[in-house]
């Protein structure tokens, strides 16, 4: 008598699967399409110009931040001084107000112009002071031009 375990049941469900595969002319063909969808990415990223809050030229230093700078200051990607560290900021406070606006305006390291924005001198300006002033400085915000 043959004694039935599991290993045998395994082995044999194995066998039976592996002989159907092969006369099956090997793995299923998939048509281009079905690949596609299921390697589809599950979500698309898009930036978009701000709707909501105050018109572009009008943005506030806080406005500017939350809506823009954070993505990177906040948790200091790319070596960005991270907001309110003032051990980081020191080198860059030391530049000035004129200083710091010339590398936003520029784009600095990992930053691009106008860290990305479509904000005008005074609004990056703003935000500058607002970063600014919450690691140690004491700059004056610019009136609108």
């Amino acid at each position: 008598m043959f004694p039935l375990n599991i290993r045998t049941l395994a082995a044999a469900g194995a066998l039976v699967l592996s002989v159907s595969v092969f006369a099956m002319g090997g793995r299923p063909k998939d048509n281009e399409e079905a690949v596609n969808s299921r390697i589809a990415p599950v979500a698309r990223v898009e930036l978009a110009a701000p709707s909501a809050g105050a018109a572009a030229g009008d943005r506030s230093g806080e406005q500017m931040y939350k809506t823009t700078c954070i993505a990177c200051h906040e948790a200091g990607v790319a070596n960005a001084p991270k907001f309110g560290d003032k051990a980081a900021w020191a080198p860059r406070l030391a530049l000035g107000l004129d200083g710091l606006l010339k590398s936003a305006i520029a784009g600095k390291n990992a930053m691009p112009p106008r860290a990305g924005s479509d904000a005008n001198d005074t609004e990056l300006a703003r935000a500058i002071v607002y970063m600014a002033n919450k690691a140690g400085a004491n700059f004056k915000e610019p009136a609108a031009k």
